[in-house]
């Protein structure tokens, strides 16, 4: 006999998520306090819901990814700011210049594939969809249980899938 574990009055899964979400942060501000260069193979590709909240991105690029998009902070990017709770960038699509503006909370993805390091989460945005089941949620949503999980393989991965009590 299983017995389901208590309510938790402590918002852990918002707090990890958070902390999270600080690396990268961090490291991006270590990239504009080093010059704006990133050190040695050191390269990102960043995840983001484009529709969430505080996301700017040109109206082309919102048409063409509705939804998510992924962008690689490598050799061409300029104008990389760092702000407590977003980043800031140029980038150019199709030799385009465009400024992106992305919230941290918006981020589902960081990977930097040089050192095999990545990071993982659910983009915070509104509730609308409580009753949406994500099939890769390997049942976290049903059963409100929690997990933080590495990749096997010794990779340095990392994925956070908190699921919604119902």
């Amino acid at each position: 006999m299983t017995e389901t574990p208590p309510d938790s009055l402590i918002p852990y899964d918002e707090i990890v998520q958070e902390a999270l979400r600080a690396v990268v942060g961090r490291v991006l501000g270590q990239v504009v306090a080093g010059g704006g260069t990133l050190p040695g193979t050191h390269h990102f590709y960043i995840t983001f819901k484009t529709a969430a909240p505080g996301v700017s991105v040109p109206p082309e690029l919102r048409a063409r990814f509705p939804d998510e998009m992924t962008i690689v902070l490598q050799n061409k990017f300029w104008d990389l700011v760092v702000r407590e709770d977003a980043f800031s960038v140029g980038l150019s699509f199709n030799q385009i210049p465009a400024k992106l503006e992305v919230p941290f909370s918006a981020i589902t993805a960081f990977v930097d594939p040089a050192v095999d390091f990545g990071l993982q989460f659910q983009a915070m945005v509104a509730d609308d969809d409580d009753n949406d089941h994500d099939p890769d949620n390997d049942g976290a949503e049903r059963d409100g249980t929690s997990r933080i999980t590495s990749s096997e393989e010794g990779s340095n991965v990392v994925s956070v899938d908190f699921g919604k009590k119902k």
